[in-house]
């Protein structure tokens, strides 16, 4: 899970730096920012994931 998260981050990285920022919503710059926007949705439902999987272990464990 972790492994996953930290290559969304890498490509959050790699994204801004496709970024023109003269020009952000033209050619490129708008693929960049969408694959931004994609990673970013990606590590909050890793998140969500992964909190709902200690929540699940707290009520097994009880």
């Amino acid at each position: 899970m972790i492994v996953l998260i930290v290559l969304a981050l890498a490509l959050i990285v790699f994204n801004i730096t496709m970024v023109d920022m003269q020009d952000p919503l033209e050619g490129d710059s708008l693929v960049a920012l969408i694959g931004i926007a994609a990673a970013l949705c990606a590590i909050v439902l890793l998140l969500i994931y992964q909190t709902s999987r200690r929540i699940q272990k707290k009520l097994d464990g009880e």
